[in-house]
């Protein structure tokens, strides 16, 4: 059963606005986007429930339009500070539950924090350390991190853990780690204590803190 669809509003259509715009519309939400660039609104206007040309540093504009329905704000402005810090305040004025904003700096990410944002995004900071960490290691197929300190990470098998189990592997009481499961395409195999024997290019889904998982994956 999917999972019941919310509304958003995404105030900034440049690239990461639009993108996460158009995944949330394409996944059955209801998307308002908002933007003072007439050409990117109609760019995005078949796509979105409703595309406006609004200037989000202004509540009554917000409040015409209807924004303070929505279940979800996010501001996606990131080039100027100001106006991505109005647009928040004027989301929180107007009762939207909860608010996501993009920050360009430590000083932004501050200042959105002191506002009361739910959660802060990076996009560029978090999408090169995630691509850092899987050019680190090539065993390292992707990682999701859980937010709490442990991180979830897709090894591919090498060829010296051929014919093992997992029970074989060190993953566990010398890592601290513990295995979610096996991928082997399509098909998910054992998990931990199982006696499914591992061929090269399975993937091997772990989960543990990052220094462990990182340790693990030199080791091999």
């Amino acid at each position: 059963m999917g999972r019941k669809s919310r509304s958003f509003a995404v105030i900034g259509l440049g690239t990461f606005g639009s993108t996460v715009a158009l995944e949330l519309a394409r996944f059955g939400n209801d998307v308002m986007g908002i933007d003072t660039n007439e050409k990117l609104v109609a760019a995005y206007a078949q796509d979105l429930s409703q595309a406006l040309i609004l200037d989000a540093r202004e509540d009554g504009a917000l409040r015409e339009a209807g924004v303070e329905s929505v279940d979800v704000g996010l501001v996606a402005i990131g080039t100027d500070i100001e106006a991505s810090i109005l647009s928040v305040i004027n989301l929180k004025t107007l009762g939207v539950g909860t608010i996501w904003a993009k920050a360009t700096s430590k000083n932004h990410h501050r200042i959105l924090s002191k506002l009361g944002v739910d959660r802060v995004i990076h996009p560029e900071k978090e999408v090169g350390q995630h691509i850092a960490q899987v050019l680190h290691n090539p065993l390292v197929r992707d990682y999701v991190s859980l937010g709490n300190g442990q991180h979830v990470v897709n090894f591919r098998v090498p060829e010296s853990l051929q014919g093992k189990t997992l029970t074989q592997l060190p993953h566990d009481n010398k890592f601290q780690l513990r295995c979610i499961g096996v991928m082997r395409g399509s098909k998910f195999l054992g998990h931990d204590g199982t006696d499914c024997e591992l061929q090269a290019e399975d993937l091997l889904l772990l989960l543990g803190e990052r220094k462990n998982l990182r340790d693990f994956a030199s080791s091999l």
